[in-house]
């Protein structure tokens, strides 16, 4: 009996160093305690604002590398709410320090968020803000650190007006309806276009996505053949409705304007087919989060006002 004791505890011993060796990265990470561990949990890396807003946080991670540790991860869809709930849980069980957001949903997020910070983790929102009576229905305290999106797309709306005349008929086309952003951005546009007198003939979801910006942008030309302008809640929406506009034979007769600055957008707002975009520093938005979260991890004081970290958001024309 006595003799084979060492070799029970030799084989659970090369049982745990088996295991640890098919650990997550993030696992193995939570055992060493030298750096905090963070999670980046975006929206849908299909969408190159998030591809952008990744890659800054993976250059900012390296210049820091003996700061913290950085774990990426997107859903595939921006309405795939279900997938990203599910990669919030997994960073719960790899016991990271914090979780920094871009919610695909601003009320559906709050439950596994409320998850995270009673398992200890510290969470920043940022780029869709979470729904604040639903946040405070739970007693949690999340800060935001993003743009004012309203004052972007009111920015946005602003120049777009100066190119057409009082009573002209627009559309907008809205990103997911129920993410706080979207809301913004659309009630920003509406700010501007009711300010100069333009007729808002319909207000749709394109659900942030090229394929279904164009349809939406399609159906409305069709609805609506005095249509002058389109409004897109982002830029991959907008892409679409310059798709839509070229297919109905209507290219040069109808205004398009975005908001992200994505690269795509650029060569489109240089030969007019877009004429304004919001520029909102895709490659900054996580790094501000990060550095929230640091702080928090660390027990420093964000400087939020009012749960709120404000970023730049600014207008962008042609070249």
């Amino acid at each position: 009996m006595n003799a084979s004791l060492p070799m029970r505890l030799l084989a659970a011993a090369v049982l745990f160093s088996t295991t640890s060796a098919f650990l997550p990265l993030s696992a193995a990470y939570a055992q060493d305690g030298d750096k905090p561990k963070v999670a980046l949990v975006m929206k849908s890396l299909a969408n190159e604002f998030f591809r952008t807003m990744e890659d800054g946080a993976k250059g900012y991670q390296k210049e820091h590398s003996d700061q913290f540790d950085l774990i990426s991860n997107g859903i595939k869809d921006e309405t795939d709410t279900s997938s990203q709930i599910r990669i919030v849980e997994q960073m719960i069980v790899s016991q990271v320090d914090a979780i920094v957001i871009a919610p695909a949903d601003s009320k559906a997020l709050v439950p596994v968020i409320k998850k995270a910070m009673d398992a200890g983790i510290k969470v920043v929102n940022i780029d869709n803000r979470l729904d604040q009576d639903v946040l405070k229905s739970k007693q949690l305290d999340v800060p935001f650190v993003g743009p004012d999106n309203r004052k972007g797309a009111r920015l946005v709306g602003e120049y777009l007006a100066k190119q057409l005349k009082s009573g002209d008929e627009v559309g907008i086309i809205e990103g997911v309806s129920t993410t706080f952003n979207a809301q913004q951005r659309t009630a920003g546009f509406k700010d501007a276009m009711e300010a100069a007198n333009m007729k808002i003939v319909g207000v749709q979801s394109g659900s942030w996505e090229i394929d279904k910006g164009n349809a939406v942008a399609s159906a409305m030309l069709n609805e609506h053949p005095n249509l002058k302008a389109l409004l897109a809640g982002n830029d991959s929406m907008a892409l679409g409705a310059v798709s839509a506009i070229r297919a109905a034979g209507k290219k040069g007769e109808v205004l398009v304007v975005g908001y992200d600055n994505i690269n795509a957008i650029k060569p489109m707002l240089k030969d007019g087919r877009v004429l304004a975009t919001a520029d909102q520093y895709a490659s900054k938005q996580a790094v501000f989060g990060i550095d929230a979260a640091l702080k928090l991890v660390k027990g420093e004081s964000t400087g939020a006002v009012d749960g709120v970290i404000e970023t730049p958001v600014e207008l962008v024309t042609k070249p």
